[in-house]
């Protein structure tokens, strides 16, 4: 992990630009981190929109989830921002506007090219994070994942045992195979929906919900759009990931 700049924000809130074999990923630890009082990590999950645009979400974010004690780091997505296009994540984009731009529904295959390869990607580039991001000082466990591709969150969650909680966001296509995943889920989940959501389709979200396999699963519903989640969602969340990660 080769740290590329750093600066400090408001709350003294170090945030560290890094690359991980070639991976562009920002990180942000509270002033509270020591080697001597690590902290607990949040990864933060994103859509595919890159981390240049996502930056001011997901700083603030970072912000709250420093305030609460806790590092985040967020990685930059296959395909996404500065990396390298791809061409099948590419064709799956061009099916979907074209289907969208049609007004038909977007089916299976379409939902499957664009979502599985991205999940097949990231979860692995995520690990690799994780191990390089666990070594510094003032960083250890448990680890918690919050937001992004929900597929991309229900695949950590099965894979991945340092992630001992799970803040998932039900605003992105779902995969079938993404339903079978999710059985396989145990770790404590908070789920939040969107009732309105334009881009989401409520019952598959209601029912990935039922799929998952975890003892503990909070399913937090809100009246408004994909971009009207209340402050109310995000203090609950922090509670969430306080009473598991601490």
């Amino acid at each position: 992990m080769h740290f590329t700049s750093e600066q400090h924000l408001d709350g003294d809130v170090l945030e560290r630009e890094f690359t991980l074999d070639g991976i562009p990923g920002i990180l942000w630890t509270p002033a509270s981190a020591s080697a001597s009082a690590p902290v607990p990590l949040i990864l933060l999950g994103h859509p595919t929109l890159g981390l240049a645009k996502m930056y001011p979400r997901l700083a603030a974010r970072a912000r709250h989830a420093a305030a609460d004690g806790f590092a985040s780091a967020a990685v930059e997505l296959p395909g996404s921002g500065d990396r390298p296009r791809w061409e099948v994540l590419e064709q799956a984009r061009a099916d979907l506007r074209r289907a969208l731009q049609a007004g038909e529904p977007v089916g299976e295959e379409i939902v499957d090219a664009l979502v599985l390869p991205l999940v097949d990607r990231a979860v692995p580039e995520l690990r690799a994070a994780l191990d390089a991001l666990l070594e510094l000082p003032g960083i250890d466990g448990p680890v918690g994942y919050s937001g992004g591709v929900i597929s991309i969150g229900v695949r950590l969650a099965v894979v991945e045992p340092r992630i001992k909680a799970a803040g998932l966001f039900a605003g992105s296509f779902v995969p079938r195979a993404t339903f079978e995943e999710a059985r396989r889920v145990t770790v404590p989940l908070h789920v939040l929906l969107q009732w309105d959501d334009e881009g989401n389709d409520r019952q598959a979200a209601l029912d990935l919900f039922d799929a998952f396999g975890s003892e503990e699963k909070t399913l937090v519903a809100n009246m408004g759009g994909h971009t009207g989640v209340p402050r109310s969602a995000g203090e609950d969340a922090a509670r969430f990931f306080t009473r598991h990660l601490k």
